[in-house]
């Protein structure tokens, strides 16, 4: 009975210090945004499912949208994802990606929100 317990409180120890680690490895990413659970949600999310995106954050005007960066293929999450949609790919300026569609133009804004995730918003206008 002392071995269970003596095994219990090491295993216990060793999750809580894992824990610590981890919290300390990502906590100043998460408060960058604002609230950090509908960023911890959706990063569970993005790494369950077998989607490139998960929608981060929805408002009357726009959509956000997060995604694992993925070698030198980011933006092609988002460039996939616009074409899908009707969009042609134009340019990029600076972290804003450029579409058009029949001589309308829709910019996609995109930012590193950590070392393995961004953030890219659109405008709710360019995908009804």
């Amino acid at each position: 009975m002392e071995q269970i317990r003596k095994t219990f409180f090491i295993l216990m120890i060793l999750m809580v210090m894992g824990s610590c680690l981890y919290l300390n490895h990502i906590g100043p990413v998460l408060h960058q945004q604002g609230n950090p659970i509908a960023f911890i949600v959706s990063a569970f999310k993005l790494k369950l499912s077998s989607s490139e995106y998960v929608l981060l954050a929805k408002t009357e005007k726009r959509r956000r949208y997060l995604s694992q960066i993925k070698g030198n293929r980011e933006y092609e999450v988002v460039k996939d994802f616009m074409i899908s949609k009707g969009w042609e790919y134009k340019e990029q300026i600076g972290s804003g990606l450029i579409f058009s569609n029949n001589g309308e133009d829709a910019v996609v804004e995109v930012r590193q929100y950590s070392n393995e995730y961004f953030i890219w918003e659109i405008q709710k206008a360019f995908f009804n």
